[in-house]
């Protein structure tokens, strides 16, 4: 009986697998496949070869590792900070900037933006009153087409992914012992160090590690932002694909990023069980 029932939840789960295998494993056994197999053909590891042992790789590795740290620790600092106001601060309008949040996190990353570039960009709404004010023939305002620039878009856009899960463990905190602190003299500081943070953490966790796997792989924002010194693994996929049309290259970039990632996630998923995440 317990055979028989078995076999039936086998089943109920073979539709969802070959799924998963037809829109992902296949795919990406494809790329894994066309990385080992050079223009010349056969089987090699002259791709690998040939892509490791250029600079134009290594600096794309480098930026998008500090790309990514660098706009997960802003997003972890900054989102704290508009969690707690939001969660503890009383301002009138705080339920509606809560539910803004949750309407931004389902714009597009381009449109952030885009956003920033009439506001920041060489001839948007900051240097066009600077020049109106100075005479100047060109404002002050030129980062974001620099790393700066892609790395304030990031948080900007990513800060969100971290305020959310954060406002969800706030509201399952017990006030009480806010309360409590509060009147045996503790002040503000110390009470988000000892009560608050620590009840917090494991959200900080979950939201820290999606934005750093979510930093990795972002394409929209640097190619919107124009930066055209900044590569990172998926720009270089994409030149090497589109502009280059040299796929072995374009699939091994792809499977490092795919590594990268994976390695990421693995040690995200690891702080997170630390964490009680």
């Amino acid at each position: 009986m317990r055979r028989g029932r078995a076999a039936v939840r086998g089943l109920w789960a073979l539709p969802p697998a070959v799924a998963l295998g037809l829109v992902f494993l296949y795919p990406l056994a494809l790329v894994v496949k066309q990385s080992f197999t050079p223009d010349t053909g056969g089987v090699s590891l002259a791709p690998y070869r040939q892509v490791l042992a250029t600079e134009v790789f290594r600096e794309a590795l480098v930026t998008t590792v500090w790309l990514a740290v660098g706009s997960t620790a802003g997003c972890l600092v900054l989102g704290f900070a508009l969690a707690l106001v939001i969660a503890f601060v009383p301002f009138p309008g705080a339920r509606a900037v809560a539910k803004f949040i949750d309407v931004f996190l389902s714009f597009p990353s381009f449109l952030i933006t885009l956003a920033l570039l009439f506001v920041y960009g060489s001839v948007g709404m900051a240097n066009g009153l600077w020049t109106d004010v100075t005479g100047a023939t060109e404002g002050p305002f030129q980062f974001l087409t620099t790393p700066w620039g892609v790395l304030l878009a990031e948080i900007t856009y990513f800060t969100p992914f971290v305020v959310r899960p954060l406002l969800a463990a706030f509201s399952q905190l017990d006030t009480a012992q806010l309360e409590v602190a509060s009147s045996l003299g503790a002040g503000p500081g110390r009470i988000v160090r000892r009560i608050i943070l620590p009840e917090a953490l494991p959200a900080l966790t979950a939201g820290g590690g999606l934005v750093l796997v979510l930093c990795l792989n972002e394409f929209g924002i640097v190619l919107f932002t124009g930066a055209k010194g900044v590569t990172t693994l998926p720009t270089l996929i994409y030149g090497k694909a589109i502009f280059e049309s040299d796929y072995p290259s374009a699939c091994v970039v792809a499977v490092v990023s795919v590594a990268l990632s994976t390695g990421l996630h693995t040690l995200y998923r690891m702080a997170g069980r630390r964490a009680g995440a």
